[in-house]
């Protein structure tokens, strides 16, 4: 039986939930939530609208009880605090990590095997908390941003071309924020290089709007998104647990792949039954290695307010 565990019921874990029993990737989707009865009400008004949508999917919730998640294939972790006024980068990580550490450490306890998928932000460093937390392989604790970010990226130029999003593929790299690094030269429309179908100006400021796609949707909402993220974390649930080896790019621990050791960034990889089965190395010109180095020294400028609070 393949059972899938989110840890955190809010906006984004509720809606990975949803998608996952109603695209019946996983025959048991547990949801767990710190808040009590928050994880068991969803779970339940997930499970009440099986015989609307017509899955067999069985939801079950969890007020912080572990035990219900015992021997997950993959797990979720979308837990965590979103920047409150007034508070540092630097306590937002603190706290963060924090959490996504205690949820590592009970996960790990009744799902040794698991694969985990990280949502919690900020996404590059809170996976490097998960990953030194459980000790597992590299291939097994991965980062969900990139999915998402070329979801917007692809969204943006669908909009622009007024085709269906369906046709084109698209690839970025890097940290998940401003620094992103979306590659015009690997992306298509149906097999037809973008840059032959939108002229650069625009396909400059589809690229500046996606490096800011959260935020845009934050100053609209006064919140931030769920349904792309939550949609993205299923994706590569059903990548795993489907073992479909589907390329995407997801949020690794980097050793020497493009020149670069010791860094949590987002690269192209092959998503199966085992995690990332593969790491697909690009042969990126001046210009694109300049941006990914930008947006590593940027990632490991986070990561140190981690290590720093480690020896204190």
């Amino acid at each position: 039986m393949t059972k899938v565990t989110v840890v955190g019921a809010g906006n984004v874990g509720a809606t990975c939930a949803d998608v996952l029993a109603y695209r019946e990737i996983a025959e048991e989707i547990v949801l767990v939530d710190i808040k009590e009865g928050v994880a068991e009400g969803k779970a339940l008004d997930i499970w009440q609208k099986a015989p609307i949508n017509a899955y067999d999917s069985r939801t079950v919730g969890s007020t912080n009880d572990y035990t219900k998640t015992a021997n997950s294939d993959v797990v979720v972790i979308t837990s965590g605090l979103p920047r409150k006024p007034g508070m540092t980068r630097d306590d937002l990580i603190e706290t963060n990590a924090g959490i996504v550490k205690s949820v590592t450490e009970n996960v790990i306890k009744h799902s040794p095997d698991a694969i985990i998928i990280i949502v919690s932000n900020p996404l590059d460093v809170m996976t490097f908390q998960a990953h030194i937390t459980s000790k597992l392989p590299r291939t097994k604790v991965i980062g969900m941003a990139g999915i998402l970010d070329t979801a917007r990226y692809r969204a943006f130029i669908a909009e622009e071309l007024n085709i269906s999003p369906k046709e084109i593929q698209a690839i970025l790299m890097g940290g998940h924020g401003d620094t992103m690094v979306p590659l015009p030269r690997y992306t298509t429309v149906a097999g037809i290089p973008v840059t032959e179908l939108i002229e650069k100006d625009k396909l400059d400021a589809i690229i500046e709007r996606t490096k800011f796609g959260g935020g845009e949707l934050v100053k609209l909402m006064g919140t931030s998104a769920w349904y792309a993220p939550g949609s993205a974390a299923a994706q590569m649930v059903e990548a795993i647990v489907k073992n479909q080896k589907r390329v995407f790019p997801v949020c690794i621990k980097l050793e020497g792949e493009y020149g670069i050791d010791d860094c949590y960034l987002g690269v192209p990889v092959i998503l199966g039954k085992n995690g990332i089965e593969k790491v697909i190395e690009l042969d990126l010109n001046e210009e694109e290695k300049a941006l990914l180095e930008t947006s590593r020294s940027h990632v490991k400028e986070v990561m140190s307010v981690l290590e720093n609070l480690a020896t204190k």
